[in-house]
């Protein structure tokens, strides 16, 4: 059997996950080369975690990459920041298309399950839209982000860090040039609002953008009929953005993040609670926030963007789903509605299995990133606690958020190795890991007599 019919025979979760390993092989070797650093070396250990990092679009970082890497280094980043908000796959259909080459029933069943929500028969031209969208967001985003830094930089200067900063925000990936992140502009207008709008705009789903468009320009009478999909993403991304900021005001109103211009303590909140969405730039040191802002933005990074987009965590859809499941079992209802539509069962247990098996992979990590602090003989995590600072690395990683209190470079190589298969299975999703082990088919199974068990 030939290499390329092994690959038509691959299940479409299959497909997606060694489409990112081979991206993250690729990137990690391009990353090791002389031409790529400062130095002329950098450890095996931190270009995987880098180029991970970068094709998974989280934003973890181990080595500065704006002092660390050189120009060429820089812009492998970028390239694989781009592969990896809009996947290999994406790319490779578009090419094929573009090239007159047919594609394989394998590459368009894994664009399916990546992009569509149901089936669809115009999936090429959700695909073609992506693309065309994808860059036009990221080109007007340059140019916001080059007029902002043409003040301090040169043209080209600022021409390639809008270019970078752009792509980095729109695909969600939190890499930035600087060794502070976005903490030296807080109080700029124009960046906070292009990052934040980039951002939302790529975690936000192409489904939901493509069914935007078709809802806007009122194709064959589609004006007023967003789907439940769209209109669950769209609410419940509001509502978050909006819990997020009002959360991080309160709590931090005593605290110095907030205690400086009236600019400052109205973006801050507002871009904090965007880029816990998956983003990862920051404009407040996250180290020295309290628990409790810590806590609220741990369940943020937790659930993430939305199905479909750049981002990573369990999805918005997936809380909403929670939400009105939950309310239903209070009023006694059988099914699970929303929006004057029922929700099939079998996507309510998916959307359960799916956040029990998420938090058990999130403690068995966890767990094992506290063993190897206890057997290293060092504690991280500064004042609050290596606890706290693992728990809330762990899920930056499993969201592909890149937020983090501090810890990355001091990481061991067990504990960069843990958080690089966190970033994986966060990206590629956990459901997709358990159709590769364990298949999509469900067995019948024994069925015995009923017998009744207390809970709660």
């Amino acid at each position: 059997m030939t290499f390329q019919s092994k690959v038509l025979k691959m299940h479409p979760a299959t497909l997606v996950l060694a489409s990112f390993l081979l991206v993250i092989s690729a990137g990690t070797i391009l990353l090791m080369l002389p031409v790529s650093t400062h130095d002329g070396h950098i450890p095996f250990i931190d270009a995987l975690f880098t180029a991970t990092s970068a094709v998974c679009v989280t934003g973890l970082v181990v080595v500065d990459t704006g002092s660390y890497y050189t120009l060429f280094g820089q812009c492998v980043i970028l390239a694989l920041i781009q592969i990896g908000g809009l996947g290999l796959m994406t790319i490779s259909v578009a090419l094929f298309q573009w090239l007159g080459r047919s594609v394989s029933f394998r590459h368009r069943m894994a664009m399916q399950d990546l992009f569509a929500h149901t089936p669809r028969e115009d999936i090429f031209v959700l695909v073609k839209s992506i693309i065309l969208f994808t860059l036009a967001a990221e080109s007007v985003g340059a140019i916001f982000l080059t007029l902002h830094w043409m003040n301090e930089y040169s043209i080209k200067e600022a021409l390639y860090m809008g270019l970078f900063h752009s792509v980095s925000a729109f695909c969600n990936a939190g890499f930035a040039l600087f060794s502070d992140s976005m903490v030296r502009y807080s109080d700029s207008i124009i960046l906070n609002s292009t990052i934040c709008f980039l951002i939302v705009l790529g975690g936000i789903g192409f489904p939901v953008l493509y069914d935007i468009q078709i809802w806007s320009a009122g194709r064959k009478g589609a004006r007023g009929r967003l789907s439940i999909q769209s209109k669950t993403v769209l609410l419940t991304t509001v509502v978050l953005i909006l819990f997020g900021a009002i959360m991080f005001a309160f709590l931090e109103q005593s605290g110095e993040n907030l205690q400086t211009s009236l600019v400052h303590r109205i973006l801050s909140p507002l871009f904090q609670s965007i880029t816990c969405r998956t983003a990862g730039f920051n404009t407040v040191d996250i180290g020295s926030l309290k628990d409790a802002t810590l806590t609220m933005m741990i369940f943020l990074m937790f659930f993430g963007a939305s199905p479909g987009s750049c981002g990573g965590g369990v999805k918005t859809t997936t809380l909403a789903l929670l939400l009105a499941f939950t309310i239903g079992r209070i009023k006694k209802r059988r099914r699970v509605n929303m929006f004057k539509k029922s929700i099939p069962n079998e996507t309510v247990t998916r959307s359960v299995s799916l956040v029990l098996v998420s938090l058990v992979v999130i403690g068995v990590a966890l767990f094992l990133l506290l063993i190897g602090d206890a057997v290293g003989g060092h504690e991280t995590g500064g004042s609050n606690g290596a606890f706290l600072s693992y728990l809330f690395e762990t899920v930056s990683a499993f969201g592909t958020v890149g937020l983090s209190m501090g810890i990355t470079a001091d990481l061991t190589t067990w504990g960069k190795i843990i958080i690089i298969l966190m970033m994986v299975v966060g990206r590629v999703g956990v459901l997709t890991f358990s159709y590769i082990i364990v298949g999509s088919v469900a067995t019948k199974g024994f069925e015995y007599s009923e017998e009744n068990l207390m809970i709660g």
